[in-house]
């Protein structure tokens, strides 16, 4: 039952069995698509341009050695996350790239006693028998943090969305590398937040405060992403703040939204096709018999666009403010 992917199995025996067919070298075959290995992908949300290019590197390489991909969306929800792992474990899959750090280090164990698994993104500790591959994100942050200070700005907020492990090591990066540029006490936290109403309201208090010039108002704004980003550019074109005359932006990912926008946005970029090459690299390498667990390190680069620019006061006078758009 287990080996034909039917239901009415718990899914404790189900991972006994799989790992007992694991051990011995068995492989399902299901038809044609059985003769190839099959590469299940989880990502935590398909409307997110990053994961979206992490699975195009993921698929190049499937291809180039002759694997197949499947891919199960994880829909932001955890729950659903687990789901998806579990439907491909009964798929037969012969590995698993989670493009997410949403599900459980205890799911996680399990799937790999199972079958080879990798996880792209920052894990808040490592899980035994799992690859990773992951973005040096305070460097990245500490890269934008150094890019606006060359521009002038002393006056700095970070605008984040979520306290997950990558996004809480970019908000350390740029705390850290704020205070190494004598920024101490001129820089500030925004969010994280319940949901994106609650990011939109905070948003929208910072660019009132730029707008009008209040003291202490931040003139350049790093986000955690290119999403929250985006976010930021709409709201300040919304509230008339002139990007980047009034206020600098970078965001984190430089994915493909970064030049669906105007200004354009300069961004931290992850390789993040390089990202899913090496995870399916990882897959490839333990079904070829590496039993080792491979942490993977990979280097941001800041790519400089149109969304940042000198500070107001680097311009010898401030920009004027725009009307309220009706």
């Amino acid at each position: 039952m287990v080996l034909n992917g039917r239901g009415g199995v718990r899914q404790e025996t189900r991972l006994r069995v799989l790992a007992a067919a694991r051990a011995v070298g068995y492989r399902a075959r299901r038809g044609a698509v059985r003769d190839a290995t099959v590469l299940g992908v989880i990502p935590t949300d398909l409307g997110n341009p990053y994961h979206t290019d992490v699975i195009t590197g993921i698929e190049k390489f499937a291809e180039s050695v002759g694997h197949a991909v499947v891919i199960g969306h994880g829909r932001r929800d955890s729950a659903h996350l687990e789901r998806q792992l579990e439907r491909m474990l009964g798929f037969g899959v012969d590995g698993v790239i989670a493009v997410s750090t949403w599900l459980s280090p205890s799911t996680l164990a399990a799937a790999a006693s199972v079958l080879p698994v990798a996880v792209i993104g920052r894990m808040q500790d490592p899980v035994p028998g799992t690859d990773a591959v992951r973005c040096d994100d305070e460097t990245g942050a500490a890269q934008a943090v150094r890019h606006l200070v060359q521009l002038g700005h002393r006056r700095l907020a970070h605008v984040t969305m979520s306290s997950r492990p990558g996004p809480a090591s970019r908000r350390a990066g740029f705390t850290a590398e704020a205070a190494r540029q004598g920024l101490v006490g001129s820089v500030e936290v925004i969010g994280p937040a319940a949901d994106w109403a609650a990011m939109d309201a905070l948003i929208d208090e910072l660019m009132r405060r730029v707008r009008s010039g209040s003291a202490g108002a931040p003139t350049a704004v790093f986000a955690a992403n290119d999403i929250v980003a985006v976010r930021v550019l709409h709201r300040a074109a919304d509230l008339g703040v002139a990007v980047p005359g009034q206020l600098s932006v970078v965001g984190y990912d430089s994915s493909t939204v970064a030049l669906t926008v105007q200004p354009h946005l300069t961004s931290v970029n992850q390789p993040r096709e390089e990202m899913g090459r090496l995870a399916a690299q990882m897959i490839r390498e333990r079904l070829a018999g590496r039993a080792h667990d491979a942490d993977l390190l990979v280097q941001p680069v800041l790519r400089e666009r149109d969304s940042t620019g000198p500070a107001a006061e680097e311009l010898g006078a401030p920009v004027p403010s725009l009307p309220d758009r009706v």
